[in-house]
């Protein structure tokens, strides 16, 4: 997809906004926003993703962005869903889901208190281990308070799961509704 190189290539850039979110991030974050309990407008979300106003990032690179948080939700309406995540990957092939996570997290962020639903609703507040598995204080430590010698094995784990968290989160919320 040349449309998400080139993408990749201006968020990695010096044109881009110093707070934009690069690939992964953007990729967490738009998903978390196609998942939220409530609509989240594109003028409240776009200038978390950029950093910066919109009016400040070229036409193409806005358009591509809401390319994306439309295929997203799109995925999300096929049947079966289909959700694919932009994680990063290690020469080793390693998947790196950190980054993916906390873009979602902070689109969790945008409307936190219709989020505790989920996360105190005693049926599915589980949905959400799997992303917060992966985030890492300052230290490299787990904030769930994984060991480190399980640490590798349980993100792994939890970085397959999160196409199917993700779709139960999402149905989640269309149920409330």
């Amino acid at each position: 997809m040349l449309w998400l190189e080139a993408l990749d290539t201006y968020l990695s850039s010096d044109a881009a906004p110093d707070d934009c979110l690069m690939l992964s991030d953007l990729d967490g974050f738009l998903h978390g926003v196609a998942c939220a309990p409530v609509p989240i407008p594109s003028q409240d979300w776009l200038p978390v993703a950029f950093g910066a106003h919109p009016e400040r990032v070229p036409r193409d690179v806005l358009h591509t962005i809401l390319a994306l948080h439309d295929e997203i939700c799109a995925g999300l309406l096929e049947d079966p869903p289909d959700v694919e995540p932009m994680f990063w990957g290690t020469k080793d092939g390693q998947v790196i889901a950190m980054d993916w996570c906390e873009g979602f997290m902070q689109a969790v962020s945008m409307r936190p208190k219709e989020w505790l639903r989920l996360t105190e609703s005693g049926s599915h507040g589980e949905l959400m281990t799997p992303i917060l598995c992966h985030l890492i204080d300052g230290d490299g430590n787990s904030v769930l308070g994984i060991p480190q010698d399980q640490l590798t094995e349980t993100l792994d784990e939890a970085a397959d799961a999160i196409p199917a968290t993700v779709v139960g989160i999402y149905r989640f919320w269309r149920e409330q509704a």
